[in-house]
C-alpha cells in the first residue's frame, strides 16, 4: 500500500457501514508503522478481506489529521493528497471568522475541512468539488460532525448562484523550485475570476504565490501558524480592509496582525560592527511574504540591517519572538567563524543567511571539525549581505519577553 492509495466507491461503501466502523475501531489498535505495515495488513486481510488496505490507510490518515484538524476529525475520511492540502484548523477558523454572516459556496470543498469551519457562521454554506470520491467523503465528514450542508459534484468553473460568495482553494501544480504564479493552480486565478466576475471569489493560494503579478483588486492576507507561512488569501474588494496584511497565529490561540496601513517609518540601522550587544530578529514568514517588514520593524522599534534584507535589529526582542543576541560581528570569512567556535567551545551551530551565496549545510560540514562534541553550548551564526559585503554575526538565541505593540 502506498501513500497515494486510491479509494473507490466500494471502499467508501464499506468504510461508512457499521462493519467498516467496527473494522476501523479494531485497526486503530494496530501500530501501522512503516516497519509493521506488512504484518498489520496481513492480519487485517484475515478480518476484512479486500478492504484491508482502505482500512489501514484511513487509520493512518486519521492519525496524521489529529494534529492538523483537531479531534473533531477523528471519524473523518481522507485521501492522502486531500489531507496534505487541507487547511490547519486554527487557520481555517481564522478565515471563517472573516466570512461570518456571508452565504458562501466552497467551489473546491475536497473532503470538507474548510467547509466545516465555515458552516457554523455562514448561512448557508454549501460545497462542491469535481472529484466524486472527495465529495462523498465531505458529505460523510460533515454528517459525523453534526454539520448538515449540501455537497455537490461540480466544476469550480461552473457559474454559481450570485447570492452566494464564491470561495476556492485551487489545486497546486508542481512549481519545480520556481516561485509559484497564478497559472500554477488548477483552475488558475484568471479563469476563476473570469467565470465568477459577477462576484469575485475569495481565493486561498500557496503563501509563495507571486501575487504582485495578479493585479487583482482587493486585499492580500498572508497567514502563518507557529511561524510557518500557510496560505495567501486574496480577498476581493467586497471584503478588503487594507492592501496587505500579515496574520500570525499560534496553536495556543495567539493572534497578531500587521497591515499596510500601519506606520513604516524606521531610522537607518547602525553600522554592522556596532551591533554587538544588540539583537537580530528574523521576522515571521507572514510578515516577509506580505512585504511588511518595515511596518513590523516600526511597531517594535527595530531597524533593518540592510534596506534589501528582512533581518532586523534593535535593543530588545518582541514578546514570543525568537531573537539572536549579537556577541561578535565581523566581515564574513570561514576562518573568523572557526575562531569563534574554538574560542567558545561551540557544540551545536545554527546557521542563518540572507543575501549571500552561503549554503548553511555545506558551511556546517566545513566547520564541524572545529566544533566541540562533548558540550551543549549552542550558538547561531547569522550571515547577511550589508551593502556590498557579507557580514557574520555570532549570536546566542532566545525568545523575547518585551511587550508587543498594539495588535491589528
Amino acid at each position: 500500500m502506498s501513500a497515494g492509495y486510491r479509494f473507490s466507491r466500494s471502499d467508501l461503501d464499506y468504510l461508512t457501514s457499521a462493519a467498516g466502523a467496527d473494522a476501523l475501531a479494531g485497526a486503530a489498535d494496530r501500530p501501522l508503522t512503516e516497519a509493521s505495515l506488512l504484518t498489520d495488513l496481513t492480519a487485517l486481510r484475515r478480518l476484512v478481506g479486500g478492504a484491508a488496505a482502505a482500512v489501514a490507510e484511513t487509520v493512518r490518515l486519521r492519525r496524521r489529521a489529529a494534529d492538523k484538524l483537531g479531534p473533531g476529525a477523528s471519524r473523518w475520511l481522507f485521501t492522502d493528497e486531500a489531507l496534505q492540502q487541507a487547511t490547519p484548523l486554527p487557520v481555517a477558523q481564522h478565515r471563517a471568522r472573516r466570512l461570518r454572516g456571508f452565504p458562501v459556496h466552497d467551489l473546491t470543498c475536497s473532503i470538507g475541512s474548510d467547509l466545516a469551519a465555515l458552516i457554523p457562521g455562514c448561512a448557508p454554506a454549501i460545497g462542491s468539488d469535481l472529484d466524486p470520491i472527495r465529495v462523498r467523503m465531505a458529505a460523510h465528514n460533515l454528517t459525523v460532525s453534526g454539520l448538515g450542508s449540501p455537497v455537490l459534484v461540480a466544476d469550480a468553473l461552473a457559474r454559481v448562484d450570485r447570492g452566494l460568495l464564491p470561495y476556492a482553494d485551487p489545486a497546486r501544480r508542481e512549481a519545480g523550485g520556481r516561485r509559484i504564479t497564478s497559472v500554477d493552480t488548477m483552475p488558475s486565478v484568471a479563469d476563476l475570476d473570469r467565470v465568477h466576475a459577477a462576484r469575485p471569489p475569495v481565493l486561498r493560494l500557496p503563501p509563495g504565490i507571486d501575487y504582485e503579478t495578479l493585479a487583482r483588486p482587493g486585499e492580500v492576507e498572508v497567514v502563518s501558524l507557529d511561524g510557518g507561512a500557510r496560505e495567501a488569501v486574496l480577498w476581493p474588494s467586497e471584503l478588503a480592509l487594507v492592501a496587505r496584511r500579515a496574520t500570525m497565529l499560534t496553536s495556543d490561540g495567539g493572534h497578531v496582525q500587521v497591515t499596510s496601513d500601519d506606520p513604516d517609518d524606521i531610522p537607518a540601522g547602525p553600522a554592522p560592527d556596532a551591533l554587538v550587544g544588540s539583537w537580530i530578529v528574523d521576522p515571521d514568514a507572514a510578515v516577509v511574504r506580505a512585504h511588511l517588514v518595515r511596518h513590523y520593524a516600526a511597531r517594535h522599534g527595530l531597524t533593518q540591517l540592510d534596506p534589501h534584507l528582512a533581518y532586523l535589529s534593535g535593543p530588545a526582542v518582541p514578546a514570543g519572538v525568537r531573537g539572536f543576541q549579537v556577541l561578535d560581528a565581523a566581515p564574513y570569512t570561514v576562518a573568523t567563524v572557526g575562531g569563534w567556535i574554538r574560542r567558545d567551545g561551540t557544540g551545536t551551530l545554527e546557521i542563518k543567511q540572507r543575501g549571500t551565496p552561503v549554503i548553511p549545510d555545506e558551511l556546517r560540514k566545513r566547520l564541524r571539525p572545529t566544533m566541540t562534541r562533548a558540550t551543549t553550548v549552542a550558538h547561531t551564526l547569522v550571515i547577511a549581505r550589508i551593502g556590498d559585503r557579507a557580514w557574520a554575526f555570532w549570536c546566542r538565541a532566545r525568545v523575547g519577553t518585551a511587550p508587543v505593540g498594539p495588535v491589528g
